[in-house]
């Protein structure tokens, strides 16, 4: 989920999470669901309705979106608006179902390692070129390619495709990477070995194909203005003020043209909530995140909105830039001092619920039993200040420390604020130590996130996929989201059971995931879990047909429109 992944980072209600994918959350709308999503006739009435109102939307995002090149993508930000402008082969439908995009049908082999997707024909990008196999070959080729730089295209695609891992090691020609172009139509994908998850995957960002003609034209330019970039989704971007904002259209080249009613889509950047909140009584915008403070105001009103969902933030630890980070007791120290009930029923307010692991409720359920992953687990981290209190200073004592400075790298808006000066108050219960908090602009939180230039970092994370390997497999050696520091030879031997020896075996491929968790959070204090976001939001009621999503994109626009407004 750089989710995704939901991650996605700038905070819970204002929205953005995580290094994301996910996932990862991305702007500070919410869901429409249940509105206008009824079936058969109704529905077609509705729609038909609709074509005397203007069909504009106009939303805010709590950040600038740092990169739209989908190899380079990470984040919630991102994410949203590749989603919202370009198809993979297959894309995200209601209720989380996968619907077919680029790709009209698929076949697996029979060992589950070789897919063969068919491409539909009418599929065009915004250049005239029509989209063919040789498209996801080269984007996907470009996206573990060492040269390119890509954070997610190792992470995805690394263990999965087959010779992703090693091209992107330096091992490997980019040309031996398991996918072919059969024929313009016919693209093959071979793989490592079987992924349960496969499908879904290919709906993720780092997936999306790429018009190689135009990408090698705009040379270093790629991606960086809205003219700099092709599109083959159902909006296409038309203006990009950096640091202000960005505007879709209706792409009318669009393969599926005739499902999208939005006319355009217009995005400010706004990161003050009580701005946010004016521009939507005054009707400049369609809908608005409310931080704690709006909440009780706006309960009763007939737009408020309460979205859940499956991303979590924490704060990371980089153990390899201090001492006392360095050390388990201190770490799980800083887990035990948080009072997150607190947390979520005072600053956030909103819905969002305290997070005591690294995979979220309601995302997982045990393949046998139908238990959710969450419930079986439980809450590894409480609140325990007495505990808390012991700890440090037996870390102190460890590391020959009686006073600790610690930089805290947190957000720039109003909501991420309040929320990093409550668990400064929270962390500097530990006697001796001092907590400096640095508020820094989102593109700039994921930039030393990937230089490893923090010590205590509040982080977040989408699903880019639905499985718990999206959550768990971010902690191994090495991985590209990492970036803490650490090194575990027997979580790593888990993740790759799991993934490998308990592929096909769901029962235990699960329980794995459960053992991976507990050692992760339980045994090795590699995170402070926080708590699992939800939105409280307003939304214009005339807004109807915006699709949540479970991972990836927070929403999906394609079938979105405005009615009787």
């Amino acid at each position: 989920m750089k989710k995704t992944n939901w991650l996605l980072l700038v905070l819970a209600l204002v929205l953005s999470m995580f290094l994301a994918a996910c996932s990862g959350g991305g702007d500070e709308g919410t869901s429409s669901e249940g509105e206008g999503s009824s079936d058969g006739g109704e529905k077609k009435e509705e729609k038909a309705d609709s074509q005397d109102s203007e069909q504009v939307l106009n939303i805010m995002d709590s950040a600038e979106i740092p990169t739209m090149d989908s190899s380079l993508a990470t984040d919630a930000v991102a994410f949203q608006f590749l989603g919202s402008t370009m198809d993979g082969l297959y894309r995200l439908g209601e209720n989380g179902e996968v619907e077919p995009g680029i790709a009209k049908e698929h076949t697996v082999s029979e060992d589950g390692l070789t897919w063969t997707f068919t491409l539909r024909e009418d599929a065009k990008w915004t250049n005239g070129e029509t989209v063919t196999a040789n498209d996801f070959v080269y984007a996907w080729q470009r996206a573990v390619n060492p040269e390119t730089g890509s954070e997610y295209g190792p992470y995805m695609m690394g263990g999965v495709i087959k010779n992703a891992q090693s091209i992107a090691d330096g091992d490997t020609p980019v040309e031996e990477l398991g996918v072919k172009a059969v024929d313009e139509y016919t693209f093959e994908v071979v793989l490592e070995k079987p992924v349960p998850y496969f499908k879904s995957l290919t709906t993720f960002g780092t997936f999306l194909p790429l018009n190689q003609k135009f990408v090698e034209e705009q040379g270093d330019k790629y991606a960086l203005e809205a003219d700099t970039l092709v599109y083959n989704g159902p909006f296409k971007m038309t203006e990009w003020k950096h640091g202000e904002g960005w505007t879709l259209e209706k792409n009318e080249d669009y393969w599926d043209a005739e499902a999208v009613k939005l006319e355009q889509i217009n995005v400010k950047v706004v990161k003050d909530v009580a701005t946010g909140v004016n521009l939507y009584e005054t009707g400049e915008v369609d809908r608005a995140g409310l931080s704690a403070e709006f909440v009780d105001q706006y309960r009763s009103s007939d737009d408020f909105r309460i979205l859940e969902e499956p991303v979590l933030f924490y704060l990371k630890f980089n153990q390899e830039a201090n001492e006392i980070l360095a050390n388990v007791k201190a770490r799980k120290a800083m887990q035990m001092v948080i009072d997150r009930q607190s947390m979520v029923d005072v600053i956030l307010n909103n819905g969002s619920i305290p997070s005591g692991g690294d995979v979220p409720k309601n995302f997982v359920s045990h393949p046998e039993t139908g238990e959710d992953f969450r419930d079986i687990n439980g809450m590894l981290v409480e609140k325990n200040v007495e505990e808390a209190k012991k700890l440090w200073n037996e870390a102190k004592q460890e590391v020959g420390q009686d006073t600790v400075e610690l930089g805290y790298l947190g957000g720039d808006s109003e909501t991420a604020k309040n929320l990093d000066a409550y668990l400064k108050d929270q962390l500097e219960q530990l006697e001796g130590l001092t907590v400096k908090v640095q508020a820094v602009p989102f593109k700039e939180r994921i930039d030393r996130d990937k230089k490893m230039d923090y010590e205590i970092q509040f982080a977040g994370w989408g699903p880019d996929y639905i499985d718990p390997n999206t959550f768990l497999n971010m902690w191994v050696t090495g991985g590209g989201n990492n970036h803490t520091g650490y090194s575990s030879e027997e979580y790593d031997a888990l993740i790759e059971k799991a993934n490998t020896e308990f592929a096909k075996d769901p029962v235990k491929r699960f329980e794995t995931f459960l053992e991976a968790e507990k050692m992760l959070i339980e045994q090795d204090a590699v995170l402070a879990p926080l708590y699992q976001r939800a939105k409280a939001q307003l939304w214009k009621p005339y807004v109807k047909g915006v699709i949540v999503n479970p991972m990836g994109p927070d929403f999906t626009y394609k079938h979105a429109y405005i009615e009787g407004k």
